[in-house]
């Protein structure tokens, strides 16, 4: 009885991992339905067509750079390597921060060449799609801040419960990431 139990308690998920994997369910359920929203909404007519400015594409190289680092940190926290994981995880939140600026700076190019939240539905599409998912990023920059207290005010202890923490905002950060990528391809093809 013992030896089943603790099968049972191995192969159980984590509430905290299970509450992040119901959100993420969620959001990916909302962007779902804007992107789908937004080839509804272009198939009507009335549609401007433009092409997305270039600084987009460097958010892209920015979020897949903090994907690695992030990876480099959580991996250096489980093998012990303290610099390394504090470092990267330092990178990770700079690279988070960046994102969000150029994701401004995108906005901005937006408006230059003629593309306003307000001119047509194709620019108040991306505004609000690609708003949507810089206030996500930002939700993970928080869970950076909180991650980054426990590494550099906390003696370093790679600890069951810190790993776990820890590995839900490495899945929520690579999860804000791989949207990101997602959200790109479909503007280009679209």
């Amino acid at each position: 009885m013992a030896a089943l139990r603790q099968e049972y308690n191995q192969s159980k998920i984590h509430p905290h991992k299970l509450a992040l994997w119901v959100g993420i369910g969620s959001i990916i359920m909302m962007f779902a339905a804007f992107t789908s929203a937004y080839v509804v909404r272009r198939a009507a007519g009335n549609w401007l067509e433009f092409k997305l400015p270039d600084i987009f594409m460097v958010n892209t190289v920015v979020i897949l750079l903090s994907s690695l680092t992030i990876h480099l940190a959580y991996s250096g926290f489980k093998k012990g390597k303290e610099q390394q994981y504090k470092g990267m995880l330092a990178a990770t939140f700079v690279l988070g921060l960046l994102f969000v600026v150029l994701q401004y700076k995108g906005w901005e190019a937006l408006t230059e060449m003629g593309a306003t939240f307000t001119v047509n539905p194709s620019s108040s599409f991306i505004f609000v799609i690609s708003g949507l998912h810089a206030a996500h990023v930002l939700g993970g920059v928080a869970a950076l801040t909180v991650a980054l207290t426990y590494a550099y005010v906390l003696p370093y202890k790679p600890t069951l419960r810190r790993k776990q923490r820890f590995e839900l905002v490495v899945q929520y950060w690579h999860f804000v990431d791989i949207l990101w990528v997602y959200l790109m391809v479909f503007f280009m093809i679209q």
